[in-house]
């Protein structure tokens, strides 16, 4: 379909989450570009559960490279934003041109998508408030002290706004992207045919 998506992540990103989405979009024909807080090669992680353990464990993932800086994003060059999971949120999140991008999409009314912790970043771009979202369970705290209400949902929609639990909702998650993008798709093939 040839839509621009910016997929934001950054070291520590969840490796998972990052390919898929990759992939994904690359497979519907859209364009993905990656962003982060600098152009080189990211080291990604991959987040699992043990037995055992009271939280997840991390372990090295595969590495990707990111296309551009987040200070030369461009907002009216993508269609969608996509902000991913992994540890990378809990430092983006506090990455001031980041958090005006966010904003920015939102004002716009483009496709902002958030999945896990990535939802960190939304939170602090104010955009929780008011808003049903759904995140990783301990997540939730943040989104009703930023004024949200949580969802136990694998994936929410609320408006532009499409948020998943984890890389475990993906089959949810990116079901409710591409419905999006289609009834986006075929309103305006419907508007251009008459």
């Amino acid at each position: 379909m040839n839509r621009k998506v910016l997929i934001v992540t950054g070291d520590g990103g969840e490796s998972y989450e990052t390919l898929y989405a990759v992939h994904r979009f690359q497979e519907e024909g859209d364009i993905v570009k990656i962003a982060a807080p600098s152009r080189r090669r990211l080291n990604l992680v991959m987040h699992d559960f043990e037995p055992g353990w009271d939280t997840y464990v991390e372990r090295p993932g595969y590495c990707l490279d990111a296309d551009l800086m987040i200070d030369e994003v461009v907002v009216g060059d993508y269609d969608a934003i996509l902000l991913l999971g992994g540890r990378a949120p809990e430092y983006l999140r506090n990455h001031a041109v980041l958090l005006e991008i966010v904003r920015e999409f939102d004002r716009q009314g483009k496709w902002v998508f958030a999945i896990c912790h990535g939802i960190q970043i939304l939170v602090t771009a104010g955009l929780a408030d008011n808003r049903i979202l759904t995140a990783y369970e301990h997540v939730r705290a943040e989104i009703e002290m930023g004024g949200g209400t949580y969802s136990t949902r694998q994936a929410v929609r609320d408006g532009n706004i499409i948020t998943g639990q984890t890389w475990q909702s993906h089959p949810e998650f990116y079901r409710e992207v591409f419905a999006c993008f289609n009834q986006v798709s075929t309103n305006a093939t419907a508007v251009n045919a008459q």
